[in-house]
């Protein structure tokens, strides 16, 4: 990684912050199409049509003075059980303790961080649950960092390839090596080592992404995003209006409780978030709603 300030300078942070902003609306938009659109079963609403709430939320620093914030989108409706889409822009200092584990911090803890987060549990057990995250990050280094992965209950093959086609073309775009390096990465860091099981069918996951390339890698980073946008509503659409069972949404709960499992034991964002004064609610935002613990 390059030891440089100059990737994150003001101008590069502006500009992907406000990227991580554009994204957000493009996938809300596209979320709330498809709540005005289906014409399948409700089961988990009265039936009307779910819209992005937002609430703006104020980071502190130790000082007392702005350490940035973040809004946090969250949408309840009948495609759509529970999904939120985060973006924050933050900074500050990290604790000693938590200086040690990110790279170039142990010289000095301040810290610059922003990006967008991604989590949907759909309604129907059918639709997969999916997560989708793109981060930028300075410290006395600079990255970029994040990917998309998707977690059906009952898989689908021709589902699981188009997911993943969509990010093998956004990645080899790029390099050739991005995607099956990424792709690895996902399945292993997706991965419940108490259960000896991976979480869903996977995606990519890259992180500490700096090539000497600012340009390059922020469009990389922007590509990962416009895909996830361009392939997961599509993946929704094709099976929104399906009727289901109980004994299939039986199944989706236990499924989630996995989702669960790994957010809470393992997921780094989970502890970035907590470790550096986030908003709770935004970075606890990926539970689902509902589960259950057979």
């Amino acid at each position: 990684m390059t030891q440089s300030r100059d990737y994150g300078s003001d101008t590069h942070k502006e500009r992907a912050s406000a990227w991580f902003g554009q994204l957000r609306d493009e996938l809300c938009a596209a979320l709330e199409a498809i709540e005005d659109d289906v014409t399948g079963p409700n089961r988990t609403s009265g039936g009307a049509p779910g819209s992005f709430e937002r609430t703006a939320w104020e980071r502190p620093d130790e000082d007392g003075k702005s350490g940035g914030g973040g809004v946090m989108s969250v949408i309840y409706g009948r495609v759509f059980e529970k999904g939120g889409v985060n973006v924050s822009t933050v900074e500050g200092e990290f604790s000693e303790e938590f200086s040690a584990r990110i790279p170039g911090a142990e010289k000095d803890p301040g810290f610059w961080a922003s990006g967008i987060s991604v989590v949907i549990h759909p309604c129907s057990p059918l639709t997969p649950a999916a997560h989708m995250n793109t981060r930028m990050i300075v410290t006395t280094q600079g990255w970029f960092g994040g990917g998309g992965d998707m977690t059906p209950v009952f898989p689908d093959d021709q589902e699981t390839e188009t997911f993943h086609a969509a990010y093998r073309s956004a990645c080899d775009s790029f390099d050739p090596d991005f995607y099956p390096k990424f792709k690895k990465w996902c399945d292993e860091y997706f991965y419940l080592p108490h259960r000896d099981e991976r979480r869903g069918v996977g995606g990519i996951f890259f992180d500490e992404l700096n090539t000497g390339d600012w340009e390059a890698d922020f469009a990389f980073t922007q590509a990962v995003g416009r895909a996830f946008v361009e392939v997961y509503p599509k993946l929704v659409r094709a099976k929104m209006d399906a009727d289901w069972t109980d004994e299939q949404r039986r199944q989706q709960l236990i499924k989630r409780g996995r989702y669960v499992e790994f957010n809470l034991l393992y997921d780094r964002g989970t502890m970035f978030g907590l470790k550096t004064g986030g908003n709770t609610e935004a970075i606890l935002m990926s539970m689902p709603p509902e589960v259950i613990w057979p």
